[in-house]
């Protein structure tokens, strides 16, 4: 069965992933568009031959959907997912699931109520140098610290609603800090306690509210620490985790995973090329089997409440200026 999709969001993030994504596969059918921007709805229906909206009330209730994909910005989301919910269409949604913790919990329960499926888009877990972590983490006997980091350079952080702790609900570790912080969380799992800095001020001439950069330190009671750095304005783009273990590290960057003694001399390295569209591809398709009941969702709303957890953690400790257990959060 090939199921009829929509878009939601004609932004960068739909534009460059999403779409290539749902024209490359065989399971689902896209048969409409929606976005503000009426001139681009234009565009984009009538170059992939589809209708296009600029209220998405009004798609929802003039198509027969099976899924959509929401790709927009951060304090819009909840409106679209409560629609969605309304008419029973299953939502693959940009990160980061919610602008809160308590936002999660509640659109977890329209979800349920609602009997959909709703998967938060985290490309990395459809990565197998990604979901090979684990398997070299086992072999560096006791895991010592983590060294963590996502950074990338933005002219001007104030530029857009990603600016704005009013739309956005934070900055880089709530929008581009997700996947790291999902990452740790897959690995390690949610920390005891979380020590947060955050700054949004490297544009002085600027104004803006959402922090360009963060600081993050956590720890488990089982011994294990680490520190992760999030930035939208350090360059050069760099993403990456160390783990360092009492035989051995690993160490993972994009498309690239290595297991190295504790010298600092490699033992094995895995390196992966995908043609692109791929992981976007792969992702469609596996929430297309867990609409089809045949793949456990692994990105569920319910999964989500840690993260928001964590993320919520971070942001109370930068204003207390003192660690939170982000597991009392729960």
């Amino acid at each position: 069965m090939i199921l009829k999709a929509a878009v939601v969001g004609l932004g960068a993030q739909a534009r460059e992933d999403h779409l290539p994504g749902l024209a490359a596969s065989d399971a689902v059918e896209l048969v409409a568009l929606c976005d503000e921007n009426s001139e681009l709805v234009h565009e984009l229906s009538y170059q992939l031959h589809v209708k296009g909206y600029v209220d998405y009330r009004e798609m929802f209730a003039s198509e027969r959907l099976d899924l959509v994909v929401v790709c927009v910005p951060h304090h819009v989301g909840r409106a679209i997912v409560e629609a969605a919910a309304e008419h029973g269409v299953h939502v693959l949604k940009e990160k980061p699931f919610a602008v809160g913790i308590d936002e999660a919990r509640e659109l977890a329960a329209i979800c349920d109520r609602a009997g959909i499926q709703l998967m938060v888009t985290l490309q990395r877990r459809f990565n197998p140098i990604y979901t090979s972590f684990t398997q070299l983490a086992d072999q560096i006997g006791t895991p010592i610290v983590v060294d963590a980091q996502y950074t990338l350079h933005i002219d001007d952080p104030s530029e857009g609603w990603r600016g704005s702790i009013a739309q956005a609900g934070g900055g880089c570790v709530i929008d581009m800090g997700y996947h790291l912080v999902d990452m740790i969380l897959w690995y390690f799992g949610l920390p005891d306690r979380i020590l947060a800095d955050t700054s949004a001020s490297a544009r002085p001439d600027r104004s803006y509210d959402a922090e360009d950069t963060a600081l993050i330190h956590f720890g488990y009671e089982t011994g294990l620490y680490g520190s992760a750095l999030l930035s939208r304005f350090i360059g050069p783009k760099s993403e990456q985790i160390r783990l360092v273990g009492s035989k051995g590290i690993v160490a993972l960057e994009r498309g690239r995973l290595r297991r190295l003694d504790n010298h600092g001399e490699v033992i094995e390295s895995l390196a992966r090329e995908q043609s692109w569209p791929a992981a976007a591809t792969a992702q469609i398709e596996h929430f297309a089997r867990v609409v089809a009941g045949t793949r456990p969702n692994l990105s569920a709303p319910s999964d989500h409440l840690p993260h928001l957890a964590f993320i919520t953690a971070c942001y109370e400790s930068a204003r207390t200026r003192t660690a939170v257990k982000p597991k009392e959060l729960l």
